[in-house]
């Protein structure tokens, strides 16, 4: 989504985490690769530098970017490189020795990219090719089950449009409603919109809205606070067990979603630390066949009054990815065992606690060996 400095807010916002996880660079080598020339190369740099200079979060950052730039342009630092796919990685591995941002990337497409008028608003076209494509991923929910044990669990990619999302996120929660805990598997997720965010935290609190995040955009030298909105969740879970699975490809906006309930001890952080991407912005045509995820504005928890920028999300309790979800699961039938009253409920639990407890020592020792 091509988002230009005089956008409003609200659009900003809404597209505001759209993430390149960190195997972007690798799905770009699969383009067909074209041979570029200084002429190109030139004007790439020089937009490049105007957009930070416009719309990067740290104005003092970026002027640190373009001194950068500018001092490995004069020392012909980019002249041998002939490849547009290796001068797109090379520039965003310079941008980010800098900033430590990684968002900040530049990126190669073997097709022409528009040039797009400056607008408010997306086109009605793209508006439904967007909802189009949502829809087909069922808004990024994936997998929704009651696992032995009466233990919830989501797993979801994305977090895609709150509006036309809303009710399968609702369906997703009510099926879930009677369970004794929910295991969301963010271990895939890249990113998505803060507004999906807060409609699926607003489930996990009670009545009273609760400040989830609030984020700072330059361009508009304005900040957006986040809550929940009890009135928009169908059921609460308010005292529900929530554990949150995580792998180093957890980014942007499923960082925030982990980060914000972590520092509001709503959830139990079960794998690995998080790709440490907090910054949202837009993609920024350079040339035809190149682009510039700008972030231009940046996460502050309510808090810690920082975010996760470059250090990502510490789980609280720290296992390799593949193991995170028997680890959770394990976890939350000791809870709930340690909640029960019914015997045969009780006797139940405690099987499965010994056949999941012997499998993880088992993929522990296949791990090990």
């Amino acid at each position: 989504m091509f988002l230009r400095q005089g956008l409003a807010v609200a659009v900003l916002a809404v597209a505001a985490y759209i993430a390149f996880p960190h195997p972007a660079v690798g799905q770009q080598q699969q383009q067909p690769d074209k041979t570029i020339d200084n002429a190109v190369r030139n004007t790439v740099i020089d937009n490049l530098i105007k957009e930070l200079n416009d719309a990067y979060v740290f104005p003092e950052v970026a002027k640190k970017l373009e001194a950068d730039l500018r001092k490995r342009r004069s020392a012909n630092e980019y002249d041998s490189v002939t490849s547009a796919q290796a001068f797109a990685r090379k520039l965003t591995e310079d941008l980010q020795a800098i900033s430590k941002d990684k968002h900040l990337r530049v990126r190669f497409s073997a097709q022409p990219i528009p040039v797009r008028a400056e607008r408010d608003q997306p086109t009605q076209e793209e508006i439904e090719r967007r909802q189009a494509m949502m829809k087909r991923g069922n808004y990024g929910f994936n997998r929704i089950e009651r696992l032995d044990g009466n233990i919830g669990y989501i797993q979801f990619d994305v977090f895609a449009d709150h509006e036309k999302g809303a009710d399968t996120v609702a369906a997703a929660m009510k099926f879930l409603e009677n369970t004794e805990a929910i295991i969301f598997d963010l271990r895939q997720n890249g990113g998505g919109n803060p507004f999906m965010v807060a409609l699926i935290s607003s489930y996990l609190f009670g009545d009273k809205p609760v400040h989830l995040n609030s984020l700072y955009f330059r361009p508009a030298n304005r900040t957006d606070d986040f809550w929940t909105k009890p009135e928009l969740a169908k059921v609460k879970f308010p005292n529900k067990d929530i554990y949150i699975l995580t792998a180093n490809r957890t980014f942007s906006a499923a960082e925030e979603f982990t980060y914000n309930l972590k520092n509001l001890k709503r959830a139990t952080i079960v794998g690995e630390t998080t790709g440490g991407g907090a910054h949202p912005g837009g993609m920024q045509r350079l040339h035809e066949n190149f682009s510039a995820f700008i972030p231009s504005g940046r996460a502050i928890n309510p808090i810690t009054k920082t975010n996760w920028e470059g250090t990502g999300v510490e789980p609280d309790i720290k296992v390799p990815k593949e193991q995170a979800l028997k680890v959770a699961y394990l976890a939350a039938l000791k809870k709930a065992l340690a909640n029960a009253t019914d015997e045969n409920f009780k006797n139940g639990l405690k099987q499965l606690i010994d056949e999941t407890q012997k499998d993880l020592e088992g993929s522990i020792a296949s791990r090990q060996k």
